[in-house]
């Protein structure tokens, strides 16, 4: 499938010189959506994942199904604020802002594998702060799976040395 054809392209949004990738129009598309789900879904089949990680917002929209398929259990990450407990936080670098991200320090059992999914892997920031979360909770990062995969900005330099799944590539 051309999940490619499937996304919107709006430039000079959320600021002037930003194409944004809009996926809201592949989750319109039924069958987009399943494939989508299903292909990150195959990557990590063979993994034994204890728990997903979804950063927020859009990495609930295709974590929560993923980790559903894979018998694992499902585990927000965060911006400030929207978590009860007590929580284990990074503060990061987006491409164009700084930002923080917070998860509950008791969202894994220590040891436990996991796979983080998100929409987009653009400068990297959100992704590796949410490894960074990952690793405070004492547990193995077995990989990233996004969507999209913007290459010229060089996101995976900033990841851990885990497999990363992107399945369109700009």
């Amino acid at each position: 499938m051309d999940l490619k054809s499937l996304i919107r392209e709006i430039p000079d949004f959320p600021k002037p010189g930003i194409l944004f990738r809009d996926i809201t129009t592949l989750l319109q598309n039924p069958e987009a959506l399943r494939f989508t789900v299903d292909r990150l879904t195959e990557k990590f089949a063979s993994q034994s994942i204890d728990y997903v990680v979804g950063a927020e917002s859009r990495g609930f929209i295709f974590g929560a199904p993923i980790a559903y398929k894979l018998g694992a259990g499902f585990v927000p990450v965060r911006k400030p604020g929207k978590l009860p407990h007590i929580i284990h936080f990074v503060e990061y670098e987006l491409e164009y802002r700084a930002d923080r991200l917070e998860i509950h320090r008791d969202a894994f059992e220590p040891g436990s594998r996991v796979v983080i999914i998100d929409d987009l892997l653009a400068t990297g920031g959100t992704a590796a702060a949410s490894a960074q979360l990952v690793e405070q909770a004492g547990c193995e990062l077995v990989g990233f799976g996004f969507v999209i995969e913007l290459e010229d900005l060089g996101g995976r330099k900033l990841l851990p040395d885990v497999p990363v799944t992107a399945l369109v590539k700009y």
